[in-house]
């Protein structure tokens, strides 16, 4: 539009355009003053699916089942000494009085409900502290199979403390309640502590996305410095692009902090993304312009030309780059859909700054004084046109080439998996990491198990030795061979009464024979505690039940196995018992977001492929270069798949988002180039003269803003979270290929398969 307008009406939309960009930095300002950092697990949950819906039901009927804490706590050579167990009950009773603790467990302050007949309830406990009786009590803890590996460990060289914390911890409440668990501890002077749960992990993550952040801008405005001196080598050329790149950023942080969504752990690469994308527009403005200006037609003229020539081809690698992110939004996980959103925002951004703040900056700054003749063009010309030449002259290599280069790619694509770790983000090299292994390895490990049991008639209850024995079924099911340890459970309750009932023998951990010893249990535990024990094990209405307790982390593919091998169980051995069964929870969630992310990423790729195919198709209004330029970009993705393949690199939902990022700015590249071939044509020229004008004007530009990309994307590798890390290698990867692919394979389909229409 800029075209048709004189200087004079050039100065007024000057004018305009800065009020309206003081107006927005205000508004944005305000929301940079809103940003919040959260690693909230649940917005990891599937969007509108039933089971998560299942699932905040079935929490509402009892507590959360991830919000409780384990301490481990050694003692060389074993953790039954006198001194150290009085030190672990002295602990155990601050940590009972510490703010948003619920309550504790472990093996000192532990004891068996007892029921005598026609007697009030009362209870022994497990440790004594009676120094002559220590060894029988650790004779009788051990062959307490509830006891070994839930409270103590099966080495007996370390004891825990399981902590129950109020649901649902802010960040604050999180960190001030893991600073006093670490302040206390350390005042005991213990061989060896170790804290894990939900709150350690969100304190972690929130704490290091905040230093990655920073770090990040810091090591991308510094990257932002080298490139433009190195693209530009004058002061003048550093500075006059700073505004733009840095006002992107503050931008999209601004917008980030007015759409209301705290900074996820995806989002803490934002800042990279935007600072090369911007960078990316900026030079490829400011070189056409030098260019222009360098000729001696004016600045204004300059400004003109500079947006007439790149306005376009800039505006679409734009809109295809957004496209890839916006794509993000079919994945239906809520922090993965907010960084989509944000990220196609933040490229827009980067383009609307590029083109409308960069020609003001240039028109009211002095001129620069830097220009000569650039001797780079013949080194690049030269190199180019060897290239060419080489493509040109065997078409038919190239294309057996990338065939089989296509099914080496196919056969490392088998190999792709989805899985997921609660804690894989980490580097083992990390204290929490060892920590959450430690308590996997003795106490069955952080992630949390739950089950939630219905009676398939309601006139029946719990408190019926047959519901308690297809229960008992299930349970036996879930420790024995499913591997789970069961913390809440209402059998287990019942066995532990029966068995005190009997001065402790083992042979009596059992379901009592009697329906009386049972109504009696039952009595017994309304009042133990107020019958707040009885609650956290069954419903109000005594119609459900839940199995709450805790794995080992052992990832979503062999969960997932498990998984099925457990509903084949309750189809074929519990189809005709009293209850229902279902699988539910937090980590069940998260496994299942994982299910659904193959899904959603084929949806989110083929929205791109279509949308960009939709474009070329309306600027050649021919078939074939739609798939001309389709083709050389679904090469490089099928290419990172492989590789994950091949190296054991997992789908989940760090990298799931390569793929899309990857296509929406792969395919920059592929139009700039089919822009300048289509811009020669329309001058009349040859298809070869075209091809060969576009390889040579373009190549140059293509190579240097492919390496900005990686050099930006590399910046990756120094995240904490491996997740990060491997997302940088593999965009690196993936755009190194597409530009090779488009000075390889391009040329060669366009020559072969595009047919000039007259």
């Amino acid at each position: 539009m800029i075209q048709k307008v004189g200087e004079k009406k050039f100065r007024l939309i000057i004018k305009i355009a800065s009020v309206a960009l003081i107006l927005l930095s205000v508004l944005f300002a305000y929301g940079v003053g809103m940003l919040k950092l959260d690693y909230d697990f649940e917005k990891f949950f599937p969007i509108g699916d039933k089971e998560t819906d299942f699932f905040l039901e079935h929490r509402a009927k009892f507590e959360s089942d991830n919000d409780f804490l384990l301490i481990s706590i050694e003692n060389d050579p074993t953790v039954f000494e006198m001194g150290f167990l009085k030190k672990v009950k002295s602990l155990q009773k601050k940590l009972d009085s510490t703010k948003d603790v619920r309550f504790t467990r472990s093996i000192v302050t532990e004891k068996e409900v007892y029921i005598p007949p026609r007697s009030i309830p009362t209870s022994r406990p497990y440790i004594n502290f009676i120094e002559n009786r220590l060894a029988r009590d650790e004779k009788d803890l051990i062959e307490n199979e509830e006891m070994i590996n839930t409270l103590i460990a099966k080495d007996k060289k370390s004891l825990c403390i399981f902590v129950r914390h109020k649901d649902f911890l802010s960040k604050n409440g999180s960190d001030t309640l893991v600073q006093s668990i670490n302040g206390l501890c350390d005042a005991y002077g213990f061989d060896k502590v170790r804290v894990a749960g939900r709150t350690v992990g969100q304190k972690f993550y929130i704490d290091k996305m905040g230093y990655e952040m920073a770090f990040f801008m810091v090591l991308s405005y510094m990257l932002v410095i080298v490139f433009l001196f190195i693209a530009f080598r004058s002061l003048w050329g550093v500075l006059m692009p700073q505004l733009v790149i840095l006002g992107t950023l503050f931008w999209v942080v601004g917008f980030i902090g007015l759409y209301g969504e705290p900074v996820s752990i995806v989002m803490s690469v934002l800042p990279c993304i935007v600072f090369v994308v911007a960078m990316s527009d900026v030079i490829h403005l400011l070189s056409r312009y030098l260019d222009a200006f360098r000729t001696g037609i004016g600045k204004f003229a300059s400004i003109k030309l500079t947006i007439h020539e790149v306005g376009m081809a800039t505006f679409l690698t734009s809109v295809t780059t957004a496209i890839g992110f916006f794509s993000l939004m079919f994945i239906s996980v809520q922090p993965i859909q907010v960084f989509g959103a944000i990220a196609g925002f933040g490229v827009l951004i980067a383009f609307v700054l590029t083109f409308v703040l960069l020609p003001i900056i240039i028109y009211l700054a002095p001129n620069p004084t830097f220009l000569k003749k650039s001797d780079r063009d013949p080194f690049w010309k030269k190199k180019l046109s060897k290239w060419f030449i080489r493509v040109l002259r065997q078409p038919k290599r190239i294309l057996i080439v990338y065939v089989g280069f296509i099914a080496v790619c196919l056969i490392g694509m088998v190999n792709l998996e989805s899985n997921n770790f609660l804690m894989d983000e980490i580097s083992q090299k990390e204290p929490i990491k060892q920590n959450f292994n430690f308590l996997d390895e003795h106490y069955g490990g952080i992630r949390p198990f739950e089950l939630s049991i219905s009676l398939k008639d309601t006139s029946k209850t719990f408190w019926s030795l047959e519901v308690l024995k297809d229960v008992e079924k299930v349970e036996n099911y879930i420790e024995k061979v499913y591997g789970a340890g069961l913390r809440s459970s209402i059998v287990k309750v019942v066995k532990v009464m029966n068995r005190s009932t009997h001065t402790g023998r083992i042979d009596y951990y059992t379901l009592p024979e009697r329906e009386r010893d049972l109504k009696r249990f039952k009595r017994g535990l309304e009042k133990v505690n107020g019958g707040q024990f009885k609650n956290v094990l069954l419903d109000s209405t005594g119609h459900f039940a839940r199995l709450g307790g805790n794995m080992p982390d052992w990832g979503n593919k062999v969960i997932s196995k498990k998984n099925v091998a457990l509903q084949q169980f309750l189809k074929k051995k519990m189809s005709n018992s009293t209850i229902k069964v279902q699988l539910t929870g937090t980590a069940h969630l998260l496994d299942k977001n994982i299910s659904y992310l193959s899904m959603s990423l084929v949806k989110g790729i083929s929205l791109s492929v279509i949308l960009v195919a939709l474009i070329m198709g309306l600027l050649y209004r021919s078939v074939s270069m739609v798939l001309i330029s389709i083709i050389p970009n679904l090469i490089p993705l099928i290419f990172v798949a492989a590789i994950m393949g091949y190296f054991g690199i997992n789908i989940k939902t760090s990298t799931a988002i390569v793929f899309t990022i990857a296509f929406g700015i792969a395919v920059d590249d592929t139009i700039h180039f089919l822009g300048k071939f289509k811009y020669e044509l329309m001058k009349g020229r040859s298809k070869m003269y075209a091809l060969k004008r576009s390889y040579l004007t373009t190549g140059k530009a293509m190579i240097i803003t492919t390496f900005i990309l990686c050099a930006g994307f590399i910046l990756l590798v120094f995240s904490s979270f491996l997740g990060t890390a491997n997302m940088g290698v593999l965009l690196c990867l993936t755009l190194f290929l597409a530009l090779i692919v488009d000075l390889t394979l391009l040329p060669v389909l366009l020559m072969l398969f595009f047919k000039v229409k007259k």
